[in-house]
């Protein structure tokens, strides 16, 4: 009985292991998981892949950063349930080959000699025919008859009969064993450049992700790749005059340090750019010193021209920035003080900054470029005086956007120019929130008017909104300045509001006097009014005053109201100048334009929150390479792999399998008859063509009698 009982469950052990391995072996279990991988594919190719955690964190939020965090989407190609999905593929397709394979190469070898005279007569494609000639003599014929089409041929003895049996195109089997096998050498070469070989060491030797901060060669050796890494792919960032003897391979929780077998220093990193000052050439003059040997060589890194040395290969990745010296001119957004303070930075470190509040903020130097391709287009209208069209608010809104959007608007006008170099920071407070600055040194010209663009964004992922500056008489943003701390001045606009008074009513009347005191009380509360408070300013503090007026009067009200207001900034800029002891400004488009411009601008300065402006000045730029390093053994096994499927592809499609069998019977007058067949695994019209081209040929050697 238990006997009986083991026997069952060792054919019950059996079966399920036979029915695992036939459902594993199976094609509709490869295409799954092909498709599979193709799915996760597009996920990789879509998505960007090894970026900063910060970065995933603000292009989806929180929730939806876990979510996608928890089934590896940052990482796709190096995810635990990608690299599972490749096991399984290597292992259908190998098991596959395994079992067919062996069949395959039998068939090929096979002269399929077993058939007989009734099975011939059941093919589609047949012929027979009488001929006069022994049996003998007509199976030789033949057999060199159908040699000389290109068939490898056998005659077999049948006793009273003979058969010929002939094949072509039996190597089309080897483009499925190639093409298979082509499958399984390709995710081989995949999982050996996959970061598998750093897993196993996290595994086995204790080695952990870096998360800190600190001296590279200080980091200790449990956050550290040895020179024996089969697998690895970093990156390393070399500015001018420096050298690197290592790499940094980025994990989702932190880097490795991976060590190098020589020593790379950056002699001069040069990029080339085209007539719109768009870069079309890098590449990075370097030194390699050999660490085993003690020897250097020169060499030059190119984009698509990598550097092989020593089973590693080095590729021009990017450039960056690599410390450049800054000197800048700071001016305050708050208050009503004007003054000027200079400014020394360097690109990657901060600065301490007060400002006249007593806060403290910190400089954060993220950037420099020396070179800014913009489309500087022209496009727009000054969208801030009221019309019929719209009301005060919806044109103050399209306002806003167009003062506050991209330095480049009309992307699809391509009037592309280099704007000269800018500088980019962030302002972080005591408590450490921080916005992020963009400036540009130089004016640009835009709506007609040469401007100073100071972008602004909350975000790493917003886009840069840009205050526009005008720029003065002198190319400089001094009087705007100016401009900004009047305007904030209470005495100031009441001198202003007092002189706009005067020169709107230069001749005594009857009741001059009082016209005028209410004409200075009007200047003097628009301008208020327009310099605001903490919560709102410009446009949108006089947006809220139009709103108490009815409707019917919004209209000419809002006209009335700009124009005195206007006129009163006029004489607001004038006591300014004059109060710092220049010349009146002369009357005229110039500078009525330069003042809207201004006026503009002072209303945008509310939503550019910052309480400096900072103006780059001066700058010794120091170039930055950004190489990558890479060691890929699998990538011969994928070229290999790559081979391997174009001629199996090759083979099954261009190389077609024919079996032919011609069965002689001797009659009894001394004649032979003949029966021929022929068969294919494509039945198409050149098969067709083929069989009756050689049913011709061979008929010629007797005289048919067709049936």
């Amino acid at each position: 009985m238990n006997t009986s009982t083991a026997g069952i469950k060792l054919k019950t052990n059996r079966r399920w292991l036979s029915d695992a391995v036939e459902l594993v072996s199976s094609m509709r279990f490869a295409i799954s998981l092909l498709s599979l991988l193709a799915i996760a594919s597009i996920i990789g190719t879509i998505m960007k892949q090894n970026e900063p955690m910060t970065n995933y964190v603000n292009q989806f939020g929180p929730f939806w950063f876990e979510v996608f965090g928890k089934i590896g989407l940052y990482s796709v190609y190096s995810a635990w349930w990608f690299l599972l999905i490749m096991g399984f593929l290597v292992l259908s397709t190998s098991l596959c080959i395994t079992r067919n394979a062996p069949k395959m190469l039998k068939d090929m070898r096979s002269w399929r000699e077993n058939v007989r005279e009734q099975s011939l007569r059941n093919f589609h494609h047949k012929s027979e025919w009488t001929a006069a000639v022994p049996r003998a003599t007509l199976a030789q014929q033949l057999m060199d008859r159908v040699a000389a089409s290109g068939y490898k041929v056998k005659a077999v003895d049948k006793g009273n009969a003979t058969l010929i049996t002939a094949k072509q195109g039996a190597a089309n089997k080897w483009g499925y064993i190639f093409a298979h096998s082509a499958i399984v050498i390709i995710c081989i070469g995949g999982l050996l450049d996959s970061d598998l070989p750093i897993r196993f060491q996290q595994w086995f030797y204790g080695k952990t992700p870096f998360t800190g901060n600190g001296v590279i060669a200080q980091i200790p050796a449990q956050h550290r790749l040895g020179l024996g890494n089969p697998t690895f792919r970093g990156n390393t960032f070399i500015p001018e005059g420096s050298s690197s003897n290592t790499a940094i391979v980025p994990e989702q929780n932190g880097v490795f340090i991976q060590d190098l077998p020589f020593t790379i220093q950056l002699k001069k990193f040069v990029i080339d750019y085209y007539s719109t000052g768009m870069p079309k050439l890098f590449a990075s003059d370097v030194v390699v010193t050999d660490h085993d040997t003690g020897k250097s060589f020169p060499a030059t890194i190119k984009v698509n021209e990598p550097l092989i040395y020593k089973g590693l290969a080095v590729y021009q990745s990017s450039f960056e920035d690599g410390g450049s010296k800054l000197k800048v001119a700071g001016y305050p957004m708050a208050g009503a003080q004007n003054y000027t303070f200079q400014l020394a930075g360097e690109v990657g470190n901060s600065t301490a900054l007060g400002n006249n509040k007593g806060n403290e903020y910190t400089v954060e130097w993220s950037g420099f470029r020396p070179f800014n391709v913009e489309n500087m287009a022209q496009s727009g209208q000054d969208v801030r005086a009221v019309n019929t069209n719209k009301t005060f608010n919806q044109k103050f809104s399209d306002g806003l956007d167009q003062r506050l959007g991209s330095a480049a608007k009309n992307a699809n006008n391509k009037n592309l120019k280099n704007v000269g170099p800018s500088v980019q920071y962030k302002l972080r407070d005591k408590t450490g929130q921080a916005r992020e600055y963009h400036n540009y040194m130089q004016p640009v010209l835009a709506d007609g008017t040469y401007v100073f663009l100071a972008g602004m964004r909350d975000s790493p992922s917003d886009a840069f909104r840009y205050l526009r500056i005008p720029a003065d008489d002198n190319d400089s943003v001094e009087e705007w300045m100016r401009l900004r701390a009047a305007i904030l001045n209470p005495e100031l606009r009441a001198k202003a509001a007092q002189r706009y008074a005067q020169r709107a009513m230069p001749e005594a009347r009857a009741d001059g006097d009082n016209l005028r005191t209410q004409l200075q009380e009007s200047a003097l509360k628009g301008l208020s009014i327009f310099a605001g408070n903490e919560k709102e300013s410009g446009y949108v503090a006089v947006s809220r005053f139009l709103e108490k007026i009815p409707p019917a009067q919004q209209e000419k009200a809002a006209d009335i109201f700009m124009k005195i207001l206007n006129g009163s900034l006029w004489d607001l800029w004038q006591a300014a100048r004059e109060k710092d002891g220049l010349k009146p400004v002369t009357a005229d488009e110039k500078h009525a334009r330069f003042l809207q411009f201004a006026t503009n601008a002072f209303a945008d300065a509310f939503f550019y929150s910052a309480p400096v402006y900072l103006q780059l000045k001066e700058f010794d730029e120091v170039k930055a390479s950004v190489l990558q390093v890479t060691r890929s053994p699998g990538k011969n096994v994928v070229y290999l792999g790559c081979l391997f499927l174009v001629l199996g592809v090759f083979s099954m499609l261009y190389i077609r399998e024919r079996r032919l069998w011609i069965w002689i019977k001797s009659e009894q007058d001394g004649q032979s008859r003949a029966l021929m067949a022929m068969s294919s695994q494509r039945k198409t019209l050149d098969f067709d063509k083929e069989f009756e081209t050689l049913k011709g040929r061979l008929a010629q050697a007797g005289a048919p009698e067709q049936q």
